[in-house]
């Protein structure tokens, strides 16, 4: 960071010294956030676009505030050709000034004025031209059945690749965007289309009204051949006069199978503005599916973009689909609150827009869809974030920004689910009525523009009438990384039953972490009273405490996490443990979720051998709601892939899973039933998969082989006869033809997937192909990942398959190592941050940790963000590598 040195000091100085150059605030190259001397004011963007081109041009003009006296400002610009620049100061001079690019790996530039200039209002017009990026980053190309489309992702750092700015969340202005592109084509933006003029023979421009303040990452236009498909207005209510003009935007001839998800935004929006008591402010609201995209989905207001499979929806759409597009759908909506009414003001605070954006998420879905159970996907969530967690190299949720990989990396599970959870505990410490009423306050007092995590957690404290010490606890989740682990003891003292608790960090066997650590948990404990079951709550905010647990029968059974509403793992000792497994019943689908984690996490840190472990697991198979039922699979999936070392070992894991799920997924069979529960549907789908492909068992490897055979059969016209098979299995149904019937399948495969653009069904194939086991195959399948017919955003799909067997995890990384250029040149550089992951992960020996270390610590300066993957990759495999040491596979 860069002193700020005052206008007047750096005038005096220049004069008295006669220095032949102008002095500026900050004559050096910011790296992270620009200098807040010049800071941007409003935005006009004009584009001439044409899809079918290689790049693009753009005219724009910033207004911006000069607070101090200088000579040049600092601004962002990637892959940028600037022709032109003109100044205009505010008196109304022009003269010409020079766009420099300074750091192009960091996309900083800057433009000189050719003197010094005093503080003013200054505006700058920019002419330039650039390429259609082709990484799915800023304004890129991208084809369908094809066809050139054009289209914007700008979070978190890439309008810097679509039009010169200061692009940072920390600068909120409005923008004025102006599309010029052929006549034929369609284009949308952020708002509603204002006027339609021509533009010379082929072209027409389209202006759009002015949008609300946003930072440059929410800024979003597409232009080509789009369908649009009109939905249902969404209604006015208490917190909005007008109704909101809803559209479905996809690929031509796509949009037709919007019609469901039109259907169901409403609702979401509805919900929405009941809790938050503000209505949707963006005018318009544009739902569009996206040919080819490098996340799930992107909040810009009024032209909310998706993965194509999200939004495009037939009757027989994978039950999981369905489920997802209101799921993300929901997301992407409540950030239109929390993320774009209000932003952050700086990348360390990213969970107030994406932890807020999960939560909120979750309690829309429990009000519309209360069938989709998301309090237990909360749960789910929040202990996948627990295994990154449980590392020393994890993330805090508000991780310092040190430079660019950091923001990418931030978009993990910390964030995400952490943040969700630890949002959720709090909510429920303070009661759901209050923590509303916070939340209220808090849109209200920075709608339109910028917040920190301390506004945040203040309004919540405000509300709940709550001090230093509820503060100092919300903190202690933020600003530290980890996982509480909390012990507990039953003893009977003075006459009374007493809970012994004691809090330290979860480290699993094997980590080399400190587990000294103290948090402020709102920690509650459910247990067996005299009548009925009773919960008790306390702020465990040091090391050891206690807690009576009245009114408790004299052999009371507690489950330390009462609703699951905690993010910690608890502990019981031997007795206890057994007393709760007797009582697995008496337990809520939640709480049923954080037994089985903490099972597992025990089992991980060396509590537990393998035999205890799916012991103590073994009640929740019989549980009727599938997301538990299936929940001990994830360490059955361990113990069988690491432990179990001989047949024999891997028999008895697999008749263990024969016993538990296949008479349930015998009575829920292998096709559709109609009128069936959505539950029974995903919970086939799931069984059905991990049964064939993760622990083999023949009876269902051979039924599902029955589907794939159907599915590749050709049909009259040559091609694929894919709806042979239940839409819900043909994923893994072409995964177990794939691995059975070998190059005629893969080859199919390859085939039909370069002539199909139906991404449900192009998601199916590629899932079959990539769980090809055998090593000249898998390397084909490899190389087609390489190939235009496979989608940027679809790569990974493909290669993240190779994890199961330390054979495939070799042929992989061979394969990997010999084509990283091209790999890195596809994934360019934010994504390619995640290569570590992509290829070191499953790993599980002192060799795979040290090949990945050696392999990729001299190429970090090449992909950023790949420091912080490649420490949590390395480690998980020494983890895994001393939790395998230690067990002893004959007590399987």
């Amino acid at each position: 960071m860069h002193r700020l040195i005052p206008a007047v000091a750096l005038t005096a100085l220049a004069t008295c010294c006669a220095v032949a150059f102008a002095a500026t605030p900050n004559d050096q190259a910011p790296h992270g956030r620009l200098p807040g001397w010049a800071v941007p004011q409003s935005y006009q963007l004009s584009f001439r676009v044409n899809p079918a081109q290689t790049e693009f041009t753009g005219t724009t003009t910033i207004k911006v505030n000069l607070k101090a006296a200088a000579d040049h400002v600092w601004l962002d610009g990637s892959d940028l050709n600037v022709s032109k620049v003109v100044i205009t100061e505010a008196d109304g001079a022009t003269h010409d000034g020079k766009y420099v690019v300074v750091a192009p790996q960091e996309g900083v530039s800057r433009i000189d004025f050719g003197s010094t200039l005093k503080p003013q209002a200054l505006t700058f017009t920019i002419d330039y031209s650039a390429p259609f990026n082709q990484q799915l980053q800023g304004l890129y190309k991208v084809s369908h059945a094809g066809v050139p489309y054009a289209m914007t992702q700008m979070e978190p750092i890439s309008a810097r690749f679509a039009f010169p700015s200061f692009d940072e969340p920390g600068f909120k202005t409005p923008y004025d965007i102006t599309l010029t592109i052929p006549s034929d084509l369609v284009g949308v933006a952020n708002t509603q289309q204002i006027s339609e003029t021509a533009a010379g023979a082929g072209w027409k421009t389209l202006k759009f009204a002015q949008t609300r303040p946003l930072p440059t990452y929410l800024v979003a236009f597409a232009v080509g051949p789009w369908d649009i498909a009109k939905g249902p207005d969404i209604t006015p209510d208490d917190y909005r006069s007008e109704a909101i003009p809803l559209r479905g935007i996809a690929a031509t001839g796509e949009a037709h199978r919007m019609q469901h998800v039109l259907s169901e935004t409403p609702s979401i929006i509805h919900t929405l503005e009941n809790y938050y008591g503000f209505g949707y402010p963006f005018g318009k609201l544009d739902l569009l599916a996206a040919p080819d995209f490098s996340a799930g989905a992107m909040e810009n207001p009024g032209l909310v973009t998706f993965r194509d499979w999200l939004l495009l929806l037939n009757p027989d759409s994978p039950e999981q689909y369905v489920r997802g597009s209101f799921n993300v759908t929901a997301h992407e909506l409540a950030h239109q609150w929390t993320g774009d009414t209000v932003t952050l003001a700086w990348w360390d605070d990213l969970w107030l827009n994406e932890a807020f954006a999960t939560w909120m998420q979750q309690k829309v879905t429990m009000k519309v869809h209360p069938e989709y159970r998301a309090d237990l996907d909360r749960i789910s969530g929040a202990e996948r974030a627990m295994q990154n967690d449980s590392l020393t190299s994890a993330r805090k949720i508000r991780q310092p920004i040190t430079g660019n990989g950091d923001i990418e990396t931030a978009f993990d599970g910390i964030t995400y689910q952490k943040g969700a959870a630890v949002i959720g505990m709090f909510e429920g410490y303070v009661g759901e009525d209050i923590f509303q009423k916070g939340m209220r306050a808090y849109i209200q007092a920075h709608k339109f523009g910028n917040a920190k995590a301390d506004d945040l957690v203040g309004a919540i404290a405000t509300a709940a009438h709550q001090g230093a010490s509820f503060n100092h606890a919300f903190n202690s989740f933020l600003d530290q990384s980890g996982v509480p682990y909390v012990q507990t003891r039953i003893e009977q003292k003075d006459g009374k039953i007493q809970l012994q608790l004691s809090q330290s960090r979860y480290l699993p066997l094997g980590s080399s972490g400190d587990a000294n650590r103290v948090w402020g948990i709102p920690f509650c404990v459910r247990y067996a009273g005299q009548a009925g079951t009773k919960v008790s709550c306390t702020l465990l905010d040091k090391q050891t405490d206690s807690m009576t647990l009245a009114d408790a029968a004299p052999s009371a059974w507690v489950m330390p996490n009462a609703d699951a509403r905690g993010y910690y793992r608890f502990s019981l000792d031997k007795a206890g443990w057994a007393n709760l497994t007797q009582h697995v019943s008496a337990l809520s689908n939640g709480e049923q979720l954080a037994y089985a984690d903490s099972i597992d996490a025990g089992f991980r840190k060396g509590e537990w051998n393998a035999g205890e472990a799916m012991t103590a697991l073994k009640p929740l198979t019989g549980v009727n709601t599938a997301e538990v039922a299936v929940a001990p699979l994830a360490t059955l999936q361990w113990i069988y892939r690491y432990e179990a070392v001989t047949d024999a070992q891997r028999a008895k894991v697999v008749d263990w899973v024969k016993v538990a799920y296949l008479p349930r997924l015998q009575q829920l069979g292998y096709q559709r039933k109609p009128g069936e529960p959505s539950a029974d549907v995903l919970l086939r789908t799931q069984l059905a998969s991990a049964l064939a492909l993760d622990f083999k068992v023949p009876d269902v490897r051979a039924a599902l082989l029955a589907q794939g055979d159907a599915a590749l059969a050709k049909k009259a016209d040559g091609r694929l006869n894919l709806a042979a098979a239940n839409p819900d299995l043909l994923g893994a149904a072409l995964a177990v033809a794939a691995q059975e019937r070998g190059k005629p399948a893969v080859d199919a495969l390859i085939a039909e997937l370069s002539q199909t653009t139906s991404p449900d069904l192009r998601n199916a194939m590629l899932m079959g192909l990539s769980r090809v086991a055998q090593p000249a195959l898998a390397d084909q399948v490899r190389d087609f990942a390489l190939s235009k017919d496979v989608k940027v955003g679809e790569m990974a799909m493909i290669l993240r398959g190779g994890q199961e067997t330390t054979h495939t995890r070799d042929g992989l990384w061979q394969w990997f190592t010999a084509h990283y250029p091209q790999v890195l040149a596809r994934t360019g550089s934010f994504a390619s941050g995640v290569l570590p992951v992509l290829v070191g992960s499953g790993g599980c020996s002192t060799a795979e940790a040290n090949r990945l270390q050696a392999y990729f610590e001299p190429r970090l300066k090449d992909i950023a963000g790949a420091d912080r993957g490649l420490a949590q990759t390395r480690e998980q495999t020494l983890l895994c590598t001393a939790l395998k040491a230690k067990q002893d596979p004959a007590k399987i």
